[in-house]
């Protein structure tokens, strides 16, 4: 089983992140879109009980069918710090990762990957752990800034860090509806995880993973005694 240390504060959490991005993988393309598995992970939360719930879904890349889904529910064993929401998320969304059967091929987080204030979200730490391929397709954009993409599904504009370099990408994936905010995690090109989100939205603005994911954990945590 995969397993991650739980920091004792954030000054141990920050040493965590630096100590392992140095692993990152940026040079790999990654699986071509619509071929094999492709798992969304996602995390839902009860504040009231200090819990959280984390699913796994696996789609089919090529129909986008369910192939097998895994829940897991634990408690909040870390506090909420903006920069380091990983480590609230990572111990659950790897049990429930851990509990598929099914190789999980690509992995697509509900979030960040380099698109992220210390240039390691979700999508980096859950790749550098695990070895599996993952990208991040964020709801909404988090300290960066962008030009407002065309209008047609597929464009895209550059989510450009302090520095001016591309962290990311906002893409458009249905015509005149708000984008995506989409960035490599680990062992993927921006071009193919932008590709990837492209394959995996053909009805929604959100990825097929992220959907079925989202509705997963929710209900997880409503049937968690």
């Amino acid at each position: 089983m995969t397993s991650v240390k739980t920091p004792a504060d954030e000054a141990e959490a920050r040493a965590i992140q630096d100590e392992l991005r140095p692993r990152l993988v940026l040079t790999e393309t990654g699986p071509p879109p619509g071929t094999g598995f492709v798992t969304g992970v996602d995390v839902a939360y009860d504040d009231t009980r200090d819990l959280v719930a984390a699913a796994a879904v696996v789609l089919d890349a090529a129909t986008l069918e369910v192939v097998e889904e895994a829940t897991a529910v634990g408690h909040v064993s870390f506090p909420y710090v903006p920069g380091l929401l990983a480590f609230r998320e990572l111990p659950t969304v790897l049990a429930a990762l851990d509990a598929l059967g099914t190789p999980p091929g690509l992995v697509v987080c509900d979030g960040y990957g380099l698109a992220h204030p210390r240039g390691f979200g979700l999508a980096c730490h859950l790749g550098v752990v695990t070895g599996l391929p993952t990208v991040g397709v964020a709801k909404n954009p988090f300290t960066f800034t962008h030009d407002e993409p065309g209008p047609r599904r597929g464009d895209s504009a550059p989510l450009r860090a302090p520095d001016g370099a591309e962290a990311g990408r906002a893409l458009r994936t249905r015509d005149g509806v708000k984008p995506v905010y989409v960035s490599v995690g680990h062992r993927v090109s921006l071009d193919n995880a932008c590709a990837h989100t492209l394959a995996l939205s053909p009805r929604f603005r959100i990825p097929e993973t992220t959907r079925h994911a989202d509705s997963l954990c929710r209900r997880a945590l409503r049937e968690a005694s």
